[in-house]
C-alpha cells in the first residue's frame, strides 16, 4: 500500500514537494518554496481568491519581496504552483486515512468507510483553498487555464491506479466511478450549504443519506443498504 501511495502522489507531486536535494541552498530553496505555498493557502481560506495579496504571502511566509519574485516571478505563478500543490496535499491525506482504513480491515472496499473519510477530506484547509480556486475559476480564464488541467489529470491518476492496484474493481468500476462522483459533488453541496444547514442533526441527515446512496449504488441495490450509525454530526 505505501508503494502505491507514493506512485500515486509521484504523478501529481510539485516541484516543491520533490525529494530535497543534496546542497544546502538548494535545500533551503525548497522548504522556502513550501512555505510559500502554505502561506498561500492560509491567505486563500482568509480572504479568499479576490483577496489573495503577495504582499500578505511573503509577511506570512517571513520572506523578503525579492525572495517571493525569485521563486514566483508574478501571482499567476504562485497560484499555478498553489493549485498543484493543494491537490497534491488532498491526495496525500486521502491516500493515508484510506489505506490506513484498508489496513485493518482488509482489501475489499468499505464504501461507508470512505464515503466518512471523503466527508473529513473537505473540512480540511487545502480543500477551503481548493474550494476558493474552483469557483473563482469559473469565471477567471487565466485562472482556469491552471486549475481545469490540474483537476483532470487528479481524476485521472486517482482512477488509473485504483484500477491497476484493485483489478477486482475493474468490471464495476462505472458503478464504483459513479457512487465515488455523487459523494464528491454531495460534500461539497453540503459544505456550502454549513451556514444554513449547521452542524448538527440537520447535517448529520444528509451525510446518512449520502452514504446510503453510495452503497446502493456500490451494491446495485437501490434502497437496501445496511444501516448506517451516526452518533455524532
Amino acid at each position: 500500500m505505501e508503494r502505491l501511495k507514493e506512485k500515486m502522489l509521484a504523478q501529481v507531486r510539485p516541484e516543491a514537494m520533490n525529494a530535497l536535494p543534496a546542497r544546502w541552498q538548494q535545500q533551503k530553496a525548497a522548504e522556502t518554496r513550501v512555505r510559500i505555498l502554505e502561506a498561500t493557502i492560509d491567505c486563500l481560506v482568509d480572504h479568499g481568491y479576490a483577496g489573495l495579496s503577495t504582499n500578505e504571502v511573503t509577511q506570512r511566509a517571513g520572506i523578503s519581496r525579492g525572495a517571493m519574485h525569485h521563486h514566483f516571478a508574478s501571482r499567476m505563478d504562485l497560484v499555478g504552483a498553489v493549485i498543484e500543490y493543494t491537490f497534491y496535499q488532498r491526495m496525500k491525506h486521502f491516500l493515508s486515512d484510506y489505506f490506513e482504513m484498508l489496513r485493518t480491515r482488509g482489501p475489499e472496499p468499505v464504501p461507508e468507510v470512505a464515503t466518512e473519510l471523503h466527508w473529513q477530506s473537505v473540512q480540511t484547509r487545502e480543500y477551503a483553498a481548493y474550494i476558493e480556486l474552483a469557483v473563482a475559476a469559473r469565471t477567471n480564464p487565466e485562472l482556469n487555464a491552471h486549475f481545469e488541467p490540474a483537476s483532470r489529470r487528479f481524476d485521472k491518476v486517482w482512477t488509473q491506479e485504483m484500477i491497476e492496484a484493485f483489478p477486482q474493481w475493474r468490471d464495476h468500476w462505472d458503478r464504483l466511478q459513479i457512487a465515488s462522483d455523487f459523494a464528491t459533488a454531495a460534500h461539497m453541496g453540503l459544505l456550502l450549504n454549513r451556514p444554513v444547514f449547521g452542524k448538527g442533526k440537520r447535517q448529520a441527515a444528509v451525510r446518512d443519506l449520502i452514504a446510503r446512496a453510495v452503497m446502493s449504488v456500490y451494491e446495485g441495490l437501490a434502497g437496501e443498504a445496511p444501516p448506517i450509525n451516526r452518533d455524532s454530526p
